[in-house]
């Protein structure tokens, strides 16, 4: 018997660098770039014309094919999809979405606030939740040092 669990995600984190440091990275196919568990990112040449479709290779041999499915320079926020994944995922979709906030005023001023959230298909089960909240955490921190080296 399955547990009942919510199907959405949020983790979120205050890195100490300005948000135009911070979204720098928030590109898809840079992921790699600061997340220690892909291996490469990179866009899928000729799949479409009018979206933007990367490929993470993660360093346990998973594969997946992100779709982007929105992105604002302007409120500094990227959702995609997963549109393929190798081994198959267990649970029919997830949308996820990445927002950048900077923070204005206090002692952390001049940092900037991220969040990033999963809305899983009703099919996911607990792991596959704890397992998106483990990965975002770590994705955050990786962020977060990439972010603010001297």
């Amino acid at each position: 018997m399955s547990i009942p669990t919510s199907t959405s995600v949020v983790e979120s984190a205050v890195i100490k660098a300005p948000l135009s440091h911070v979204w720098h990275h928030i590109k898809l196919q840079s992921f790699s770039s600061f997340w220690s568990a892909l291996k490469s990112s990179e866009f899928v040449k000729g799949a479409s014309d009018e979206t933007d479709i990367v490929h993470w290779t993660f360093n346990d041999g998973t594969e997946l094919d992100v779709k982007q499915e929105e992105h604002s320079t302007i409120n500094h926020y990227i959702t995609y999809s997963v549109i393929t994944a190798k081994p198959s995922l267990t649970y029919t979709s997830v949308l996820s979405t990445i927002r950048c906030y900077a923070v204005t005023s206090g002692e952390l001023e001049g940092s900037t606030y991220i969040e990033w959230s999963g809305h899983f298909s009703s099919d996911a089960d607990a792991g596959v939740i704890e397992d998106a909240k483990f990965k975002r955490r770590d994705a955050l921190a990786d962020l977060a040092r990439a972010t603010t080296k001297k």
